[in-house]
């Protein structure tokens, strides 16, 4: 059963309609049938809510932009059926809208498990490059590639069925949702709000994973006070697919014996948890690979308390504006050459054409985009041009609507300028359009 409503997200239950509720949340490019294997058992004591991404597994294609704005669909969705709190277990992006239930709303989340996760993934430039690809290329090239993300070599091999069932996965998703949830990637950075996540959490991780792995892991305990790790043998990104058993196993466990109860406000006392209940695993099927021995739990250091955040002033604004647009690389180039000469130029820069014009709400960063390429055309202005056109493609340009811009700009600006310009523009969209394999 789905709701087709923009403030809502496709669903499903499963379990006795008694049971307190444990919703799973997907990963980027999945679809809620990642966590097939994990039903069977966790039904046994909880009604399990699973949830697609926008336009993820033939739900409505609705972008989502932020990790807050998944974590608003996804409450929206709750209390509709009335539910108000709830165990949360969370595989990468999932995992991101985990730990914004944690910070955001602390007194809907009894348990918290982070699969795959990280406070920061990677940086910003990976994912809005993402975008760019996507944007060009379609999703074919991220589907083709995503087995090597998420999957170990032998398993790859030895599960081709599941292997190509990741791949039309990732082929089916709608490309513009697809590259929203990238940006909410993008954004997504906690690592100074890790202390304030109140509730019991485990945090899983693979131990052969190259896109967040047991070192994100670490970074998550090290700032979660009440936090435990555990790490997975021979299983890759997608761990729950991978080694269903041991995931199972581990999450029947945390939720079992650390589910925080609510808090009476009319009495001033929390319930005391009744005894923990004793995991039973269902053995794997014949087609999928045994899983290795179930790793311990370690529990995780406390954090120091975060730092307050200070007022925003243009500036601040302006220096997370540029690196959105820019990219971090090219921002910190530029600041690592500035030196007491340019450094004042770089300030006013950041504080005035980033942190006030940029991010004046008149034009959205497509329309600005449009703009600025139009204008350094004009002043031949190439070195900055380069910069721009990557911004532009950032900032959701396609290569054909750059063409256009260059197009418009030789009637205006004229042929010399607009011919210098493409040779430009045409370097940097070869560059940033190229699919890595």
């Amino acid at each position: 059963m789905s709701q087709k409503n923009v403030e809502t997200l496709q669903y499903r239950f499963d379990g006795p309609e008694d049971a307190p509720v444990l919703i799973l949340g997907p990963s980027l490019g999945t679809t809620w049938h990642m966590w097939d294997r994990q039903v069977p058992e966790l039904i046994k004591q909880w009604r399990v809510f699973r949830f697609d991404l926008p336009g993820h597994g033939g739900a409505p294609a609705y972008p989502a932009g932020s990790v807050g704005d998944l974590t608003d669909r996804l409450l929206a969705t709750l209390d509709r059926f009335g539910v108000q709190r709830f165990g949360y277990a969370g595989c990468a992006l999932g995992g991101a809208v985990g730990m914004e239930l944690a910070l955001r709303h602390p007194e809907r989340l009894a348990s918290l498990a982070l699969i795959a996760a990280s406070p920061r993934f990677g940086t910003a430039d990976e994912f809005r490059q993402r975008g760019v690809i996507v944007r060009t290329n379609g999703l074919d090239p991220i589907a083709r590639t995503s087995p090597d993300r998420w999957f170990t070599s032998g398993f790859a091999a030895a599960q081709p069925a599941i292997t190509e069932w990741a791949v039309q996965m990732v082929r089916t998703t709608d490309p513009g949702c697809y590259i929203a949830a990238c940006e909410a990637l993008a954004a997504f950075d906690v690592r100074a709000d890790l202390a304030s996540v109140g509730v019991p959490t485990l945090v899983l991780v693979g131990s052969d994973d190259q896109v967040t792995g047991p070192a994100e892991a670490r970074t998550l305990v090290a700032g979660i006070p009440d936090a435990r790790l555990a790490v997975v043998p021979g299983a890759s990104h997608l761990v729950p697919v991978e080694q269903p058993a041991a995931v199972t196993d581990l999450l029947v466990r945390h939720f079992s014996t650390a589910w925080q109860p609510a808090f009476d406000s009319s009495t001033g006392q929390t319930a005391i948890p009744g005894a923990p209940v004793n995991p039973v695993l269902t053995p794997a099927p014949p087609h999928v690979a045994p899983p290795h021995p179930v790793p311990i739990a370690e529990i995780a250091p406390a954090a120091p308390a975060p730092q307050s955040a200070g007022r925003a002033d243009p500036y601040d604004t302006g220096i997370k504006v540029r690196r959105e647009v820019l990219g971090d690389a090219h921002v910190d180039r530029v600041l690592a050459q500035a030196d007491d000469f340019s450094a004042d130029f770089q300030e006013l820069l950041t504080r005035y054409a980033w942190g006030e014009i940029w991010d004046r709400p008149g034009l959205d960063r497509r329309s600005r985009s449009v703009a600025t390429l139009t204008a350094l055309v004009a002043g031949g202005h190439l070195d900055e041009l380069a910069s721009h056109t990557r911004a532009a493609l950032r900032n959701g340009l396609t290569p054909s609507e750059i063409k256009e811009v260059l197009l418009q700009a030789a009637v205006y600006c004229g042929v010399p300028a607009a011919n210098s310009a493409f040779k430009v523009a045409q370097q940097v969209i070869r560059e940033e359009t190229t699919p890595t394999e």
